[in-house]
């Protein structure tokens, strides 16, 4: 018998979003009041549409900076959990949630949190207090469900994409990239997944990394599952960008893929932002990097205009029944991430 359990996709009902608020002791010092406006504004948007749940190193500072600047039916939805951080990528570091609605709308679901190990997408940066962030919130509270530690397996939230059906998608260059699961090879990898996410099958996409990814390539930033059968996916059409070959070598493996019974999917481009550099560095931006609420997407803008609303304008056609909210992603990306990177959804209770 098949197992009630399983990935949801990120557009079905959600009970709450995680943050991990920033610091003074994280990489955002340099330009830590220009990140906490941009973590202001998205703790603004994420509590018009579900509760709220977020790490913080000084847990009564932020308590005390969002009663100023949410209102009160605002602050009712949020709670702030005191906890040791390294950095602030809740996509990562936060837990990969299994749920089951076993066909009874009387009873509540089932969640099975999965605790994959973190280290930093393989030992670049600091690493051990964010991989005990997910231990410490569920001791106090924080999950509705069962914690299962899997530490022997290094698996970050933004490197697998759920359709909800028994799809997942992920990316050769992330996980198969050093210091993560070697001697693995992409077959052992796929029976772990399929064992653990409770999916059908793996789909492993050979294209499509952006320069100055920390990440190896996670799929959130080139390819994103989207309601019937729908992929929003970065494209690229200037022949004089770096990325251009391997961006349309992207699109074409796309359209060679099927679903599960065997119709081709729904490809829907975004495009690409135009360079972003820091320190001499191209910067990872993406418009794949959107954030999914109960009743809205929060996609990253770069300060450019015709693009941002280019992209808005193209998950608003993946999204017609939700809000599209623009939150400026320019502090974010000058940490090689963005708006998704920042965030884990859970399943509603």
């Amino acid at each position: 018998m098949a197992s009630p359990l399983y990935l949801p996709a990120e557009w079905e009902p959600q009970s709450c979003i995680q943050l991990t608020w920033p610091d003074g002791h994280t990489d955002w010092a340099p330009y830590l009041d220009a990140i906490t406006k941009t973590f202001i504004e998205l703790a603004q948007a994420i509590t018009r549409y579900e509760r709220l749940i977020i790490a913080a190193a000084d847990a009564d500072a932020v308590r005390s900076l969002l009663d100023k600047v949410l209102d009160p039916n605002q602050r009712s939805r949020v709670k702030v959990y005191p906890c040791p951080i390294n950095d602030t990528w809740a996509r990562d570091h936060a837990p990969l949630t299994l749920t089951s609605h076993d066909g009874q709308p009387s009873k509540r679901p089932r969640h099975r949190l999965l605790n994959f190990r973190f280290n930093g997408w393989g030992e670049k940066f600091d690493w051990q207090k964010d991989n005990q962030i997910s231990a410490n919130l569920y001791r106090q509270g924080a999950y509705n469900g069962e914690l299962e530690d899997h530490d022997d397996f290094v698996l970050e939230g933004g490197s697998v994409e759920s359709d909800g059906k028994g799809t997942v998608f992920t990316t050769a260059c992330c996980l198969l990239a050093p210091h993560r699961n070697q001697p693995l090879t992409e077959a052992g990898i796929t029976e772990r997944l399929k064992l653990w996410l409770h999916a059908d099958r793996i789909v492993w996409l050979h294209h499509g990394q952006l320069r100055g990814d920390d990440t190896d390539g996670h799929i959130d930033t080139i390819v994103r599952t989207c309601p019937n059968d729908t992929l929003a996916y970065v494209s690229c059409d200037d022949p004089e960008d770096e990325q251009y070959a391997d961006f349309r070598a992207l699109e074409e493996e796309l359209k060679t893929l099927t679903t599960l019974d065997g119709r081709p999917y729904r490809l829907l481009p975004l495009p690409m932002p135009r360079r972003m550099e820091d320190d001499g560095y191209r910067l990872p931006a993406t418009y794949a990097n959107f954030v999914i609420l109960n009743g809205a997407v929060l996609v990253p803008t770069y300060q450019q205009p015709d693009n941002d609303e280019q992209a808005k304008a193209v998950i608003a056609k993946a999204f017609p029944d939700r809000d599209i909210i623009g939150i400026d992603a320019s502090t974010v990306v000058r940490q090689h991430g963005s708006l998704h990177c920042l965030t884990m959804q859970f399943p509603a209770d």
